[in-house]
Order: structure tokens, then sequence, then C-alpha cells
């Protein structure tokens, strides 16, 4: 009994680590777009975040009921399932934060559990409906649903505010960006930390202290709400990077639009108990902002980077899971090894990270040609989408081409400014 009190105390603190490495590894969601339009400085976008994570987990219970009782069969589950499942997911998580990806937190936590259940029971123990209806499904379609509404979005946008002054409007945009980004952290408390609920409720269960289908207790719900808000507050920098630079440049109407799209797709997965993934919502909703605008570039190479990392999260978590179960299950030493293992890991990563720090001074500076901000011209799709979209108001078209990304050995009269000055001899070259 003594071992498994402590082995259940280990997997309730792996856990909480989990929410903390979620909350800085999804703080880009709700606060990218917002500090790379100047909405909101750095540090004040994360604290707002991390307040309403906070607050928005206390909000509702039905994502831990679906990962506590739902994905994995609980009988004959073990403890040290749980505590390898959470290995594979943390090592993931530190993985794509030191790249600057934003892969699901959601996804490696789902591919770690399966993992190692299927290594600790074999694959009887997953229930294949919950994971396709509750999982997969929503996570294929909700950036597509996320993207499309945020495209639609910023062309009406675009459309409403036409005839109106662009400084004035853009100070409302992002006064109304703010909100927006407000209630994704809201909708981020309501999903993701959720997740961390149902899994220290599914490690209670396991170790006899609930009873199994019981709810999230109250202390569980207010320290998987602490962690993934003080993780939030610390900032996933290089993640915000990403999304904030690396996708798209977006301007104030066009974040307004992602925001809004997003957090409307999360509350309402939210409430009817789809563990969706709220950062390839948001990345989806960041794509169709970009893509909605005439003139405007998404770098596919980063979006393609991102999409390989969405397709590997479920299957690497899942065999470092089952690698981290098939140590656990040897026994005590077994434990030690993984727990040693993941500190090893975690340190190693967190020192390659140092090389390069990013932070809240650098975050929003231009690297153009950097693997966060690469440098290429608009792509196929984002040219076909442009020419059949409205044009937006004012001198966007005229500062989307200057904006543009051009090779950093390009003579000087081959900046989008000078060829615009040779092109139209009365206009006056911009800088």
């Amino acid at each position: 009994m003594e071992h498994i009190t402590l082995l259940l105390g280990i997997v309730i603190v792996t856990a909480l680590v989990f929410d903390f490495t979620n909350g800085f590894h999804d703080t880009a969601n709700a606060m990218a777009t917002t500090i790379s339009t100047g909405a909101l400085k750095p540090k004040t976008a994360v604290a707002m975040s991390a307040v309403l994570n906070l607050v928005g987990a206390f909000l509702s219970v039905e994502v831990a009921k679906t990962i506590s009782g739902g994905i994995i069969n609980e009988d004959g589950l073990k403890t040290e399932v749980i505590f390898a499942a959470l290995v594979g997911a943390i090592l993931w998580n530190l993985l794509t934060w030191l790249l600057g990806l934003p892969s699901s937190s959601s996804h490696a936590l789902f591919g770690g559990l399966i993992g190692a259940a299927v290594m600790s029971m074999g694959w009887s123990s997953v229930n294949g409906g919950t994971v396709v209806t509750k999982v997969l499904l929503p996570a294929v379609a909700a950036p597509l649903v996320a993207g499309v509404a945020a495209t639609l979005a910023t062309r009406l946008t675009y459309r409403i505010s036409s005839r109106t002054d662009e400084k004035s409007t853009a100070k409302g945009f992002r006064a109304g960006q703010i909100a927006s980004a407000g209630l994704v952290s809201l909708a981020h408390g309501t999903n993701d930390a959720q997740k961390t609920m149902g899994i220290i409720t599914l490690a209670l269960i396991t170790g006899g202290v609930l009873n199994p289908g019981a709810n999230p207790p109250m202390w569980v719900i207010v320290s998987a709400g602490l962690a993934i808000a003080l993780g939030t507050y610390l900032g996933g920098w290089r993640i915000i990077r990403t999304m904030g630079k690396g996708l798209t440049e977006l301007a104030p109407k066009q974040g307004f639009a992602a925001q809004t799209s997003a957090a409307t797709a999360i509350l309402a997965s939210s409430h009817i108990g789809f563990s969706l993934s709220t950062t390839q919502v948001c990345s989806g909703a960041v794509m169709g902002a970009g893509l909605g605008r005439k003139g405007g570039v998404v770098r596919w190479s980063t979006a393609t980077r991102m999409f390989v990392a969405w397709g590997l999260t479920l299957p690497a978590a899942g065999l470092v899971g089952a690698g981290a179960e098939l140590l656990t299950k040897q026994g005590t030493w077994g434990v030690a090894t993984t727990a040693a293992l993941l500190v090893g890991g975690s340190a190693v990563i967190w020192a390659l990270s140092r090389r390069q720090p990013v932070d809240h001074t650098n975050v929003t500076a231009e690297e153009i040609g950097t693997p966060a901000v690469p440098s290429e011209p608009a792509g196929v799709v984002t040219t076909a989408i442009a020419a059949v979209s409205p044009p937006p108001a004012g001198p966007s078209v005229a500062l989307a081409e200057d904006l543009a990304p051009f090779p950093a050995d390009a003579p000087a009269s081959h900046s989008p400014a000078s060829a615009a000055a040779v092109a139209d001899p009365a206009r006056p070259a911009t800088v």
C-alpha cells in the first residue's frame, strides 16, 4: 500500500508538471496575435491569459470526464501506466517547444496514454470508438472549421470597415483583439486544464481513492488550474513567435477575426465534451485570417513543419509512453529509472534552449530567414485565394506589398519600395 501511495503521489506531481508545460506550450494560442499586432505588451498579455486560464478551469468538467472514463478502459489499469503516459507527453511537449512548433499538448497526452495502455494491457484497453469520435475527428474538423470561419470573418471585417478611417478602426480592432484573446484564454482553461484533471482523477480511480465515474475533486480542479496558469504566465515565447510572426503577418482586423473564430470553436467543443487541440484550432484560425486578406501571405514552409509535427504527435508520444511503461512494469527500479530519464531529458532540452533564448524582450523581433520567420514568397494556394479575395480598405494592399519578404542578397533596386518607385516615379520611396 505504501508503494502504491508513493507512486500515486509521483503520478499526481508529474501530471501537474505536464499541466505546467501545457500552459507555456499553449500560451501562443491566445496571445500570439495580440502580441504581434501590438495590442498588448508581452508580459501583460501572458499575465492576463494566466488569470483567465485559471478562471476557465472552474467552468466545466465535461472534458475531464471524457479522459478519466472514456479513452481508456479503467478495468485493470495500473497507476504505472498513467505515469508512463505522462512521461511521453511531457518530453514531446518540451521537444516541440524547443523547435518552436505549435503542436498539440492534448494529442501528446492521448498518444502517451494510448501507447502506455497498449504496452500494459493490449489493444483491447483502448476504446477505439471514443478515440475516433472525440479525438481524431475533432482534430481534423476543428482547425478546418476555425480556418474557414476566420477567412470569412476577415473578409467580412474588411468589407464592413472599408469606408472608415484606418487609424480609428485599428484602435478599435486592437481593443477587440484584447477581448477576443481573453475569450480564447478562458476557453483554453475550460478545455486543456480539464485534461490534467481527467488524468489525476483517472490515477485516483486506479489507486482506489475514487470510485469509477467520479467527478474530479475540488482540490484537483484548483491544482490543475494553478499549474496551467503558472505555465501560461511564464510564456512559451518560442511558440508565440512562430504563431505571431512565423505563419503570416496579421493586422489587428485579422487578429480579431482569428481569435474570435478560435474561441467559438473551443467553447463549443468544451460544452459537448470534445477534447480537441486548442493549438490546432488557433493555428487554423491564424492561417485562415492570413488567407482572408487580399495580399496576405501564409508561409507554407512553416505551416508544413507544423502539420508534420501534428501528424507525429500521437505516434511519437505513444512510442515514448510505451517505452516508459516497459520500464515501469519492471517494478520500483523501473519507475525510478523512468523518472530519472524524464528529468535528464528535460534538462538537456532546457540546456539546448539556452543557446538561442527567446523571451518577452525579443519575441516580436523580425528574424527573416530563420526557421521561426522564413523568407518566402506567396505560395500557389495563397496566390489563388488572394486572387478572388475582396480588396482591403485603405493602404493595406500597398502595405502588404511593401512588407512582403524579398531575398536578403537582392540589390537595393530590387526591394519592393524601390520597385514601386520605378513603376511610379511620382510615388515616394518608403523605408
